[in-house]
């Protein structure tokens, strides 16, 4: 059964009047929190973060080309690092998206544009850091980059709500995946700058979960039909890029974002946070989205728990096996 099969109640279709009349509505709620959000952040620059002087020429200007021996990292990090580093790299496809449900004037516009550049600062240093290093294959990484990027963005999640309910998940996920994977390489420079990162979105995502739990307030219904569409079918931006599937196998089976992860340190802290199981206010819709959720959770905690245990038993299985052979 697929998360969509699940529920009962169909998807939310936004209208186009009442979707104007909701950014009006948060339009001062997203003015408060840029001011907030100006207060807490820290500019930082990329290059303060890359280790210039482990460079060296690749063959082109009289140097070597990378190789396999040029890198001591595991290879799902090596994919955790190329996967987050290709969601960065798509973010014009998501500021379309952004500008396009969200407005591109007044503090909707501020807002996208002041976020866009930001975000920018996380592929410029990832890619340096990258290929200064010689972490990954940087000709590989091009190719997929111009795959991911020619794929497009994968399109916006759906409308206003839709929207503040996808991205303020994938924030979170994204600030849980960036620090993991720099806590994973072994490397204290690249721990710092994937903590660097990850400060910022989750500022970010402090930023837009303020904008849900305000609607959550103005328009209870669809609000919570927006969060419960998402979560049922929730997927991370770099879905469409290349290897995406067994990438992300690899990095679930190392630790460094699972199901179990996903579970309890994205999606119920921000459930927790918004209150959305003490709320009073709902209607039938909402009310049914609410238990249509709640049950699925349910599922996903059970399913998380399978995929750990299965982990834990391949992982005893392989130290057997190699004291076995020893």
């Amino acid at each position: 059964m697929t998360p969509r099969e699940s529920s009962t109640t169909a998807p939310r279709q936004p209208h186009p009047k009442q979707e104007l009349a909701l950014l009006h509505e948060l339009e001062p709620i997203v003015a408060q929190n840029i001011d907030r959000h100006l207060k807490a952040v820290r500019d930082w620059n990329p290059h303060d973060y890359v280790p210039w002087s482990r460079g060296r020429d690749y063959a082109l200007l009289g140097g070597e080309d990378w190789t396999p021996e040029d890198t001591v990292l595991d290879p799902a990090v090596q994919a955790s690092l190329v996967v987050n580093l290709l969601t960065e790299d798509n973010l014009p496809g998501y500021h379309g998206d952004f500008a396009g449900t969200l407005g591109r004037d007044a503090a909707w516009g501020e807002w996208t544009n002041r976020w866009t550049a930001e975000e920018a600062r996380h592929g410029i240093a990832l890619r340096d850091y990258l290929v200064v290093t010689r972490a990954v294959d940087p000709v590989d990484l091009e190719r997929r980059r111009l795959a991911h990027m020619a794929a497009g963005s994968g399109g916006s999640p759906g409308g206003v709500l839709e929207t503040l309910a996808y991205v303020t998940f994938q924030e979170l996920a994204t600030r849980v995946s960036h620090r993991n994977t720099g806590s994973a390489t072994g490397c204290p420079i690249a721990e710092r700058l994937l903590a660097r990162i990850a400060a910022d979105e989750n500022l970010h995502m402090l930023f837009y979960r303020n904008l849900l739990d305000a609607a959550l307030d103005r328009a209870p219904d669809d609000a919570m039909v927006a969060i419960r569409d998402m979560l049922l079918d929730f997927r991370m931006p770099g879905e469409n890029q290349p290897d995406f599937a067994r990438f992300s196998m690899m990095i679930a089976m190392a630790g460094i974002y699972d199901l179990q992860l996903h579970h309890e340190k994205v999606v119920m802290p921000v459930l927790r946070h918004l209150r959305v199981f003490e709320r009073t206010g709902f209607g039938p819709v909402g009310e049914q989205a609410r238990e249509e959720l709640a049950s699925f959770l349910e599922g996903l905690e059970q399913q998380a728990s399978r995929f750990t245990a299965r982990r834990e038993d391949r992982r005893v299985r392989l130290a057997r096996r190699a004291a076995a052979a020893v």
